[in-house]
C-alpha cells in the first residue's frame, strides 16, 4: 500500500535519473522496464553516453602523450612499467608499508578489499604519495580516460584473497562497471604474479561496436529477473565464451612488476583474476566516474582545493550517517598497516 502511494511521488525522480549515471535495473522501474528497453531506452543511454565521452576526450587529448593515447584507443587501457623514478617509488613503497592508518574493508566472497583514503593525514604520514598524486602524466591520463577534467578519488588499497571460507569473489567474473565510460587505475606496489589474482582486461572491449550495442540491448531485456544481482544493479557480467561473438579476444592478465601503472576505461570488460593461494596485493588505486550526460569537462565542486583531498572521508561519513537508506559496504576496520593479514 505504501509503495503504491509513493510511486507517483517518485516518478519524477526516476525520470530524471535517466539522464544521470543511475544504472540499477532493480531500483529504478524506468531503467529496468522491459517495455522501454525493448523500445531502445538502455541502448540510447549507452550510445549517447559513449558519444558524449568521445567528444569530451577529444577536448582533453592534449593532456596525454600520443603513444599513451594510441594505446588507449587500441586497447582501452594504458600500461606503463617503471612509472615513477626509482628513488621516488622506493620511498612510496616503504612509506606505505610502514604506515598505519584508518582502514575500511569490504568483504566479497572469499576476498577482503581494504582501503585507506589518500587525504591530508595520509600525505603527511607518507609524503611520497604526493609525488604520484601530482605527477603530470598521471593527471593527464586520469582526465583523458575518465573524459572529465576532475580530480579522481585516490586510495591505498589492499586485496586480501582467499581469506574466508566462502564462495569465490564476484569480482573475478568479467564485467563492465556501468553502461558508460569511466576510469579506474592501479599503481602496483608489489610484483603481481599469476597465482595472486592479477587484474585482467579484455583488450578493445571499451569500444561501442554494433555487436556490443546489440549485446547491451539483449542484456537490458533479461537482466532484471536473471538472478544475477550485480548485473541487475547495472554492472553487466559476461561469460568468456561470449567474447568471440562480440569480436573480442581473451582477457589480458596484468602479471607485471612493481611500479607498473595501469589506467583503464571500465566500460571495457575486466575482472580480478582468480587467486590460487592466499595472497595480499597492495596498490595505489584511483577511481573517477561522473554523470555521463554532462557536456562540460569541469565545473566540479568536489575538485576544488581543500575539498578534493577530503572527499573520501566525507563520503564514508555520509554513508555511516545514512546507512539505513543508502547503505554502507565499507566497514570501519580500525588502524592497520596495508599489508596486515
Amino acid at each position: 500500500m505504501a509503495a503504491s502511494f509513493l510511486r507517483p511521488l517518485l516518478a519524477p525522480l526516476w525520470a530524471a535519473q535517466i539522464l544521470t549515471g543511475a544504472r540499477s535495473f532493480l531500483d529504478n522501474p524506468l531503467i529496468g522496464s522491459r517495455r522501454l528497453n525493448r523500445r531502445g531506452l538502455h541502448a540510447w543511454r549507452v550510445e549517447t553516453a559513449n558519444a558524449m565521452a568521445e567528444r569530451r576526450r577529444s577536448r582533453l587529448a592534449g593532456l596525454v602523450r600520443p603513444d599513451d593515447r594510441a594505446a588507449f584507443e587500441r586497447d582501452g587501457y594504458v600500461c606503463i612499467p617503471d612509472f615513477l623514478p626509482t628513488d621516488v617509488f622506493a620511498a612510496l613503497r616503504q612509506g606505505v608499508t610502514d604506515w598505519q592508518g584508518p582502514a575500511r574493508e569490504m568483504v566479497q566472497g572469499d576476498t577482503i578489499t581494504r582501503r585507506y583514503a589518500i587525504d591530508p593525514g595520509a600525505v603527511r604520514a607518507v609524503p611520497a604519495l604526493a609525488a604520484f598524486r601530482d605527477d603530470k602524466r598521471w593527471r593527464g591520463l586520469a582526465r583523458y580516460v575518465s573524459g572529465f577534467d576532475i580530480e579522481p578519488l585516490l586510495y591505498v588499497q589492499s586485496i586480501l584473497s582467499q581469506r574466508r571460507a566462502a564462495p569465490s569473489d564476484p569480482q573475478t567474473c568479467l564485467h563492465a562497471d556501468t553502461f558508460h565510460p569511466s576510469m579506474k587505475a592501479w599503481l602496483f606496489l608489489q610484483d603481481v604474479c599469476s597465482e595472486d589474482g592479477p587484474l585482467t582486461y579484455v583488450p578493445g572491449s571499451h569500444r561501442l561496436t554494433p555487436e556490443r550495442l546489440a549485446w547491451e540491448r539483449r542484456r537490458s531485456l533479461e537482466v532484471r529477473d536473471s538472478g544475477d544481482f550485480l548485473s541487475a544493479r547495472g554492472s553487466f557480467r559476461i561469460e568468456r565464451d561470449e567474447l568471440a561473438a562480440l569480436g573480442l579476444p581473451e582477457p589480458t592478465a596484468f602479471t607485471v612488476p612493481a611500479n607498473t601503472l595501469v589506467v583503464a576505461d571500465t566500460f571495457g570488460f575486466h575482472a580480478r583474476g582468480t587467486s590460487s593461494r592466499p595472497s595480499t596485493r597492495v596498490e595505489i588505486f584511483a577511481y573517477s566516474r561522473r554523470n555521463p550526460f554532462l557536456p562540460f569537462l569541469g565545473l566540479d565542486p568536489w575538485s576544488l582545493p581543500g575539498v578534493a583531498e577530503r572527499r573520501i572521508p566525507l563520503l564514508w561519513l555520509t554513508h555511516d550517517i545514512y546507512r539505513r537508506w543508502i547503505g554502507q559496504p565499507w566497514a570501519k576496520a580500525g588502524f592497520k598497516k596495508p599489508g596486515d593479514e
